[in-house]
């Protein structure tokens, strides 16, 4: 176990939602929630589109999406769906039938929009093809493309509007016996977004799909994100999660596990508590904590790390994270380990010295982990 424990005031209540399986992930009930992501490369070009795949897995993403606009890239999927490490999800708009070559190809879910996906008969024919070949369903509404009749029935787009449409094809789905779904009601408003799916939350036990649509670049798409996608997690709404940016799929990643693990809803690798720095540090923070999350990011286990300028707030934070380095004097600074004093460190050679016990720590704790596996 790490050295901070979740405590019981900072439990979250999850929505009870049914499980359903992406592949052979889990999502709703109590299982992890899942960060997912979605490939921006040509689809038509599998190669390109597995490479990216293989970043996004080695960053943690538990499920990707994969545009189908064409025919071109539904022939390439059954090659991607074969290499990907992670279960793939096909991103389908317009054209019912790449929903169902993709379903053809193994694809573990169809995301379908209601729309533009078209009739109900249309549907159908996606909802036969994903029992014929043993995929899940998204639901997935977006305020930019709601229905016509929805338009003219609220005269915008707002939450109520994309209830009805979530709710019409939830409809359609269990009025032909499919009940492997999941949902999604995506707006760029934080506002309509959160509202929307508190909305649906208690008319439906399906597993959600959070995400706020065309958040933006890096940096306000991921304060927006968080902002959007935060307050719902605490309330206890979402199964799974994509931070929708306009960079790298790598970055809406990381972005996702950072929100689940502020929350205390998903541990993995580093988790760095750093102070912004001041003219009181005994070195440079900044630097030092972009080399550590550079020269850390390969570890996968939950470990925390503390990387205080001085001893104003140093000796607090060190005591709750497993190891810690705080600045003093002279050029050096003290390390704690599992919330003590250990020992002093020069400033000289810091960075070498937290990653190796960092590491130590991390093997630490999978052995631990694995003592307990066997025990059970």
């Amino acid at each position: 176990m790490s050295h901070n424990p979740i405590r019981p005031w900072r439990d979250i209540d999850r929505r009870k939602s049914r499980v359903i399986h992406v592949g052979n992930v889990p999502v709703g009930g109590d299982s992890p929630i899942t960060v997912q992501t979605m490939t921006n490369t040509l689809t038509s070009d599998p190669a390109a589109t597995i490479a990216q795949i293989q970043e996004c897995a080695e960053a943690g993403a538990d499920i990707i999406r994969v545009s189908c606009p064409d025919t071109d890239s539904t022939a390439a999927m059954a090659e991607i769906v074969k290499a990907s490490p992670v279960p793939i999800v096909a991103d389908i708009h317009f054209h019912y039938k790449r929903a169902i070559e993709a379903a053809e190809a193994g694809v573990a879910c169809l995301r379908i929009n209601p729309g533009n996906i078209g009739s109900p008969e249309r549907v159908r024919e996606v909802i036969k093809a994903a029992k014929d070949h043993g995929c899940a369903i998204r639901i997935g509404v977006n305020a930019g493309s709601l229905e016509k009749h929805l338009m003219d029935k609220y005269g915008e787009p707002c939450p109520d509007a994309m209830i009805e449409s979530g709710v019409d094809h939830i409809r359609i789905l269990e009025d032909n016996d499919f009940q492997n779904y999941k949902i999604s009601l995506k707006a760029s408003d934080v506002f309509m977004t959160a509202a929307a799916y508190q909305g649906l939350a208690d008319m439906t036990d399906a597993p959600i799909h959070l995400g706020i649509t065309e958040a933006g670049g890096l940096v306000s798409g991921t304060v927006k994100s968080a902002i959007g996608l935060g307050n719902l997690l605490w309330m206890g709404i979402g199964d799974t999660i994509r931070v929708s940016l306009s960079a790298d799929p790598v970055e809406e990643v990381k972005a996702g596990f950072e929100i689940l693990k502020s929350l205390g809803l998903r541990h993995r690798g580093v988790n760095i508590i750093s102070c912004p720095s001041c003219a009181r540090q005994g070195f440079d923070v900044i630097k030092v904590v972009a080399e550590l999350e550079n020269r850390l990011a390969h570890i996968h286990t939950p470990v925390s790390l503390s990387i205080i300028g001085c001893v104003v707030n140093g000796p607090g934070e060190a005591l709750m994270t497993d190891v810690g380095f705080t600045g003093g004097g002279a050029g050096s600074g003290m390390v704690y380990l599992a919330g003590k004093q250990d020992h002093k460190r020069g400033n000289a050679g810091m960075i070498d010295h937290i990653v190796e016990m960092v590491e130590a720590r991390a093997e630490q704790i999978e052995a631990e982990q694995e003592v307990a596996d066997n025990a059970t």
